[in-house]
């Protein structure tokens, strides 16, 4: 599915130029935000493209005309470093996951280890294989129920936002999404945060192909995302933020860093 974000396009911008983003699911919306504004502010225009990390990853091995891919890991864009396909010093990170337990009557109050460890509920999570969500959820459920125990009554999603389009539609009662989508349908699901240590670090990279390289739309969004403007964004959807690449450091933002 082929999105495009924000509506206007800046008539001052002479140079304008247009680039083609693969978004990991987990961060489409707050992707779409960060779109508008960039468009609004350079005359640039971004494609948006979603899907699973791990789908986009392996699209871009193929040839898929990506500029910049936003992944919800960091493997995989060092995986594309170390291949060859990234254009010199086109990796950063730009947040960090969170992972949250979402469904209906679920809240602050809810005992969800209980919930989680009891495996008679249908539960939603992204496939391991493909998103790095379901890596974390696995992790989650083997702490919870042991190696042997974990995959009962799992319902698993191509990526993450499937998975919490399991649990709004009611084809599970309870999913182990993101942290941002939770936030995004509060209004019809409860969530409680899951504790980090549960998991390994979900550190989000983008990646500049060599093909983004030589967009100035793509370079310039790369750069974007380091912006205190950009940052506050990316917090404010619920995602952590890693310390910024030197080059990009701004002094405001010393207070923000390792959060």
């Amino acid at each position: 599915m082929v999105m495009v974000a924000g509506a206007v396009l800046a008539p001052a911008a002479a140079n304008a130029a247009r680039a083609t983003v693969a978004v990991a699911a987990n961060f489409l919306a707050t992707a779409e935000d960060l779109a508008a504004r960039f468009e609004a502010a350079t005359g640039h225009e971004l494609v948006l493209i979603h899907g699973a990390t791990g789908a986009l990853y392996a699209k871009i091995r193929a040839g898929a005309p990506y500029d910049l891919f936003l992944a919800a890991d960091a493997e995989r864009p060092r995986r594309l470093e170390a291949e060859g396909l990234l254009a010199p010093g086109g990796r950063r990170a730009y947040a960090l996951g969170r992972l949250a337990l979402a469904g209906r009557g679920v809240d602050a109050g809810s005992d969800w280890r209980a919930l989680l460890a009891d495996a008679g509920r249908r539960l939603a999570i992204a496939n391991p294989e493909t998103a790095p969500y379901g890596v974390a959820a696995r992790e989650v459920l083997i702490a919870l129920r042991g190696p042997e125990r974990w995959s009962e009554g799992v319902i698993f999603g191509e990526s993450v936002g499937q998975a919490l389009a399991f649990v709004v539609t009611g084809n599970a009662p309870l999913g182990l999404v993101s942290l941002a989508q939770a936030l995004e349908v509060a209004g019809r699901l409860g969530h409680v945060p899951i504790p980090p240590e549960l998991h390994a670090p979900i550190l989000q990279e983008a990646a500049l192909t060599l093909r983004g390289g030589r967009n100035p739309a793509a370079r310039a969004f790369f750069d974007f995302l380091q912006s205190g403007e950009a940052r506050a964004i990316i917090a404010a959807a619920g995602y952590g933020l890693p310390v910024p690449t030197e080059a990009m450091r701004e002094p405001t933002e010393d207070a923000e860093a390792g959060r």
